[in-house]
């Protein structure tokens, strides 16, 4: 079309390799996770209430006590000898806890659970160190994803932010055509005086849990006022859910320039300084009118007689 149409982007074909392994692992942890629930709906329903004494049900303890309910279906035994010695739970909640009988019927359904749990744990973690093995050559890229606020606790996360958008950003031509492609910036559809819609797209169905689980995590640190400021604000105005869109959208205009600069990442380009306006600074009789058209009751301070 005599380049007339832009192209769309396709990444080059090892980071389309590694992007095809990273969404199948996501798979993986979505079955894994279906797995878990129809377990825990067994034992939910032969009144084994080990959810309510163990944070995980599938750790060490509360496994070991599973295996001894499957292994002896219907018997009375006693939990201490299965619980780990960093248990905090009294013994007495925990044996209270598996007073119950499994069927015979939830009793296999819940063991072909299990087994398949440790089987696609198994190809998880086969396909996990494929994953770092491709990865290895983009080490440089990774640790400046890596520098950004969020992604230095699990070397996964940004594994998935480079099988999805690679390393080079000349593709992107500026940090909003990044933020548009990965279904972050909100829509304008607008005619007239009336907004229609304002919802963003549907693009990046695998990228944007990333970004959203890490812009999460960020709002509730005290370590990162660049981010927690500017929820706060768009919050007030706008709500939650678009706050958080909005923290996506830092984080990857953040990105776009480090990997465009090669230069780690830094707070201070979001740290910006904004004065008070002159309209909202208001005498003390202005300010009380206004409360007072608000609905509040203005009362003297009364000092009591001693």
């Amino acid at each position: 079309m005599c380049g007339m149409v832009k192209p769309s982007f396709i990444p080059p074909a090892d980071i389309r390799a590694l992007r095809d392994l990273v969404r199948y692992r996501f798979k993986l942890t979505c079955m894994i996770t279906g797995e878990k629930n129809r377990a825990h709906n067994c034992l939910t329903v032969s009144n084994l209430k080990l959810d309510d004494v163990f944070s995980d049900i599938f750790g060490k303890s509360s496994r070991s006590i599973t295996e001894q309910i499957l292994q002896h279906p219907g018997e009375t035994f006693d939990v201490a000898p299965f619980v780990d010695s960093r248990c905090k739970t009294p013994i007495e909640e925990i044996q209270d806890a598996v007073d119950g009988a499994i069927s015979t019927e939830q009793a296999v359904k819940l063991r072909q659970c299990l087994n398949h749990i440790d089987e696609l744990e198994n190809h998880k973690a086969e396909i996990e160190r494929e994953i770092f093995r491709l990865s290895d050559k983009y080490e440089e890229v990774l640790n400046l994803i890596r520098t950004v606020s969020g992604f230095d606790k699990n070397p996964m996360t940004a594994i998935q932010v480079l099988s999805e958008i690679g390393g080079d950003m000349s593709v992107f031509p500026t940090a909003k055509n990044l933020v548009s492609w990965a279904g972050c910036c909100p829509r304008n559809d607008q005619s007239n005086q009336k907004i229609k819609s304002t919802r963003i797209s549907r693009a990046g169905s695998y990228f944007k849990p990333v970004l959203v689980q890490i812009a999460n995590a960020l709002i509730k640190s005290k370590k990162h006022p660049e981010f927690t400021i500017r929820y706060r604000r768009i919050k007030a105005r706008r709500g939650h859910k678009k706050a958080i869109i909005a923290i996506c959208r830092m984080i990857l205009t953040a990105i776009w320039h480090i990997l465009t600069d090669l230069k780690p990442y830094t707070p201070e380009g979001f740290l910006e300084q904004r004065p008070v306006k002159r309209l909202k600074i208001l005498t003390t009789s202005q300010a009380l009118n206004l409360l007072k058209q608000r609905g509040y009751i203005i009362k003297e301070d009364t000092i009591p007689v001693t």
